[in-house]
């Protein structure tokens, strides 16, 4: 047996070269891909400025024990050191078990739960009906269809303003109940009325999304299947449930997510609908704002904590969310 030997370099030829180190890798890799790096690097720039530093900072005060009145300010010409100190998980543990546990953190956590449920549900169920009657061959479709973007189209503050005014005691909606001899519920003060009212202006808001993407995935759904369903009898229940719901899976899962993300942490329509007025209706992020802005002393610590779980929270539901999408779509493969 012989073995060629590279006169050159003195090694055997076959002979697989040493690997890299790892600095050695990703300086060939810059080398290599340099103008990748420049194009992507003032966008790791922006987000690691607005995104990754306060998160990481958000992250270290929620060790200390930081308020306004201990943190570092600056009063006239005056400059006030902060003196907050590390104080480690005692944040943590009183938010999930302490004395006040369940009137800080899980009644508004369980209210939270019910109410990206219910606004999930209403989007989606509103939302495909809808978009059902537009994929229909309908005369003034096109007008139809930008009516109902309206809700989406119009700034969030200007439409849950318009609600606040109509849900007021002396509203267009009271008066017309009034009108009609039925009772006029106390929309903006009564515990009830207020989730029942956060509830009905973000199903108006959200729907408009969920009807203009399961739109574009009914319209993207082959024709044929309709017609070979109907070929072999299908009715139209069946036709939904085998052909239509099928083709929207992709569509569906997307924006399921999405949606249970932003209802999470829907922040605009409850504090503007209510301000600081509904504590029984406050959402977590609500009561996060609450506790480090609208009260005094203003609890940065606690509400940075709050910040953290919620991140942690819709980490971890995604992370589920994904595993089982997985595991159905390996089902049907199979």
């Amino acid at each position: 047996m012989t073995v060629a030997i590279d006169r050159a370099t003195g090694k055997r030829r076959g002979e697989r070269a040493p690997r890299p180190g790892p600095a050695q890798r990703l300086k060939n890799g810059f080398r290599k891909h340099w103008y990748a790096y420049a194009m992507i690097a003032p966008v790791a720039i922006v987000l690691g400025v607005l995104v990754l530093y306060p998160l990481a900072y958000g992250l270290y005060l929620t060790l200390t024990d930081a308020n306004s009145l201990n943190s570092a300010r600056t009063i006239g010409v005056n400059h006030i050191d902060a003196t907050y100190r590390f104080i480690g998980l005692d944040n943590y543990a009183d938010i999930l078990w302490g004395p006040t546990a369940y009137d800080r953190f899980w009644s508004h956590f369980l209210w939270t739960i019910f109410w990206t449920a219910a606004c999930v549900a209403l989007h989606y169920g509103i939302g495909l009906g809808l978009a059902l009657l537009l994929d229909q061959k309908l005369r003034g479709r096109t007008l139809y269809r930008m009516i109902l973007v309206l809700p989406w189209a119009v700034p969030t503050f200007v439409t849950v303003f318009g609600w606040r005014f109509m849900l007021a005691d002396g509203g267009v909606i009271n008066g017309g109940l009034d009108l009609l001899g039925l009772p006029t519920p106390l929309w903006l003060e009564d515990t009830f009325w207020q989730r029942f009212s956060a509830i009905m202006v973000n199903t108006w808001c959200g729907v408009p999304f969920m009807m203009v993407s399961l739109l574009g995935g009914l319209q993207s759904i082959d024709a044929s299947l309709y017609e070979a369903s109907e070929m072999d009898g299908a009715n139209a229940w069946q036709r939904f449930r085998y052909v239509t719901l099928p083709g929207l899976r992709s569509v569906s899962t997307t924006v399921v997510l999405l949606g249970v993300i932003w209802t999470f942490n829907q922040f605009p329509i409850v504090f503007l609908l209510f301000g600081n007025t509904a504590p029984d209706a406050q959402i977590l992020v609500t009561w996060a704002y609450q506790l480090g802005f609208g009260q005094q002393p203003r609890d940065y610590a606690q509400s940075a904590a709050y910040g953290i779980l919620l991140l942690s929270i819709l980490i971890v539901f995604t992370s589920f969310y994904r595993r089982w999408l997985n595991r159905n779509e390996q089902q049907l493969a199979i």
